[in-house]
């Protein structure tokens, strides 16, 4: 069995070598909480040997975010600093990778305005919509991990304390990002080629549309003509492959936008800028969200909704069997990169470009008129349970099982 030390290090060479994919010369920059300063100290230097010729850190911190929240005054969050926003494209544009850590606490802002919410993330996503452009088209090569902290840690685990519940989520991550297997890069290949594998049968498919059947949920959702299916390898403009989640259980696409019918039921929490949205439901008509409710968060999740135009809209629909690694451990992480990868799940907000054929090279008109739906966001949340049926429907109206009970049906 590994001892901490050895899966932490195995976690950090798949954050390199297989997230990031860090390439020789490369500049990479690690955007991460300063709580995770030992962590990023580890990834740092696995990117010096793996070849970068510069590793550079954008720092974060808590506690200075829920002052600053708290204490700032209004016209604060509807000002972004121009040169953050430069700094970040130029380094894009010059062919950087970028790893983002996250050490998530789903109450960070439990209590604050949500307008207040709302307003400051608009800014951010208008002022580094660019940068955005680029990650959403393949244009660069990104990769996402997370490390615990106390508070996330107790949420996940609330019968444990402190330091024994950050334990406990680190092998979680360890399960479920196959860091704590003896070859987890040869294991990460196998994955990744098991995916490719679905993503192959769907795009061979070409359906029309999905219907999704649960509890709560009896959705249509129209597929573009042009839509790919796309599993957990990316490619960027440059050939270089690099796996955007760490970790990801899903084969993805892209939603007509103004194909979606029906009503649709959140299976797991959703946390979103620091507040939990439970117990929720949207109801669409012609791609558009005509109605919603939710137990808990219902502000949170009207000031999602109306972040813009595009924000009515879908983005992305994933697929995602109920038995996956994730799933197993029957954990709800309050966290969406491991909670959206133990569930089906659809997207509020931006598609991705190069979910269509020949979407990278589309002008922005071009993506709008093969029916990509744009936004300044793009939130996932679970739909997926044990009791989902999904049909492919075909041009000619035939219907194929794609999921039964909640898994697989090819």
């Amino acid at each position: 069995m590994s001892t901490f030390n050895e899966n932490l290090e195995k976690y950090a060479s798949l954050a390199i070598e297989v997230g990031a994919n860090v390439q020789q010369g490369q500049t990479l920059v690690i955007s991460a909480p300063i709580s995770a300063i030992d962590f990023v100290r580890m990834l740092t230097k696995k990117a010096y040997e793996k070849g970068a010729a510069n590793v550079l850190h954008e720092w974060s911190d808590d506690v200075l975010t829920r002052t600053k929240f708290e204490l700032a005054p209004d016209e604060t969050f509807e000002t972004y600093p121009k040169y953050l926003a430069k700094h970040r494209i130029d380094l894009a544009e010059n062919d950087a990778a970028f790893l983002f850590v996250l050490s998530s606490n789903p109450d960070l802002l439990n209590g604050i305005d949500p307008k207040r919410i709302q307003t400051n993330s608009k800014t951010v996503s208008t002022a580094l919509a660019t940068f955005t452009k680029y990650e959403m088209s393949d244009k660069i090569s990104w990769s996402i991990v997370s490390v615990p902290n106390e508070a996330w840690a107790k949420k996940v685990f609330p019968e444990l304390d402190g330091e024994k519940a950050v334990h406990a989520l680190w092998d979680a991550i360890f399960n479920a990002t196959r860091a704590n297997l003896s070859e987890p890069v040869n294991a990460w290949k196998e994955h990744i080629d098991t995916l490719e594998s679905k993503a192959t049968y769907l795009n061979e498919q070409k359906f029309k549309a999905l219907h999704y059947q649960a509890d709560g949920t009896d959705l249509t959702i129209e597929l573009p003509e042009k839509h790919i299916w796309i599993s957990a390898e990316s490619i960027n403009e440059k050939g270089t492959p690099f796996v955007a989640n760490i970790p990801t259980e899903e084969v993805f696409t892209a939603p007509l936008k103004t194909g979606v019918n029906g009503t649709v039921s959140a299976t797991k929490p959703l946390s979103y800028s620091g507040n939990l949205i439970e117990n929720f439901s949207l109801t669409f008509k012609d791609g558009k969200i005509v109605d919603y409710q939710a137990e808990k968060g219902y502000d949170t999740l009207k000031h999602l909704i109306e972040t813009d135009e595009g924000s009515h809209f879908t983005g992305e629909v994933a697929l995602v069997p109920h038995h996956s690694p994730i799933s197993d451990t029957d954990l709800i992480f309050f966290e969406t990169l491991f909670d959206e990868n133990a569930s089906n799940h659809i997207a509020i907000g931006k598609g991705y470009a190069f979910c269509l054929e020949g979407g990278k090279e589309m002008s922005e008109e071009e993506l709008k008129d093969n029916g990509l739906n744009d936004s300044l966001t793009h939130v996932d949340f679970m739909i997926g349970s044990e009791k989902m049926d999904i049909d492919g429907i075909l041009p000619d109206g035939t219907r194929k099982p794609i999921f039964r009970k909640g898994n697989w049906a090819f």
